[in-house]
């Protein structure tokens, strides 16, 4: 029975919409064509460049990158600026969702995709043009997609799926397996849905 309700979920959060931040005015990738990566061979895709892959961008054109955007929307209360124009964060404060650690000073924070970019690439993303990618890079209509968390924890994941690394903290080792399954629908990348479920079925018990 847990099986066929977990499998639901999957289902749910395969296909269902994803509640939007703000709109993206760059071309959405197209759909991938799933492929067998172990017929694909790994010796068959291309370098990992994390340049192809862009930069921060201020994509509803108010001043802010996504960096900023992510700070703004994820800090528990309102963020003070380091100038007029309102373009910087100074202050604010965050739960790191991998830790549960809480965070004031914004320096010391990465914002983590949470299907990292080297792990994006290698799952099908090296068939994207550069603008496809700078649209995931950029992401903020999924607000799973991209994460407030402290520096080091982010180094310590690297490109590491969830077989090979979860978050300090249990407590979100099911929020994150489900936050990673809904990018990975909507980008159409290549995992082991098997695998995937039965992370799923151990995680969120």
């Amino acid at each position: 029975m847990k099986a066929f309700y977990l499998l639901g979920t999957i289902f749910l959060l395969c296909c269902c919409p994803v509640t939007h931040r703000i709109a993206v005015d760059v071309q959405d990738p197209e759909p991938v064509v799933e492929a067998d990566p172990i017929k694909l061979g790994i010796a068959s895709i291309p370098e990992y460049d994390r340049y192809d892959w862009g930069r921060w961008i201020d994509v509803d054109k108010d001043g802010q990158d996504t960096r900023q955007e992510v700070l703004i929307l994820e800090s528990e209360i309102p963020v003070s600026w380091t100038d007029e124009n309102w373009s910087k964060v100074a202050t604010g404060r965050w739960l790191d969702l991998y830790t549960g650690d809480v965070v004031t000073d914004p320096g010391t924070l990465d914002i983590d995709h949470v299907v990292a970019l080297q792990e994006a690439h290698m799952a099908g993303g090296w068939r994207w043009t550069k603008a496809q990618k700078l649209v995931y890079f950029n992401d903020l209509d999924n607000p799973g997609h991209l994460i407030a968390v402290g520096r080091s924890v982010n180094r310590s994941k690297g490109a590491r799926g969830p077989t090979e690394w979860l978050p300090p903290d249990p407590s979100f080792h099911c929020e994150y397996l489900k936050a990673r399954l809904v990018v990975l629908n909507k980008y159409q990348l290549e995992y082991d849905r098997d695998l995937y479920l039965n992370l799923v079925t151990e995680k969120c018990e």
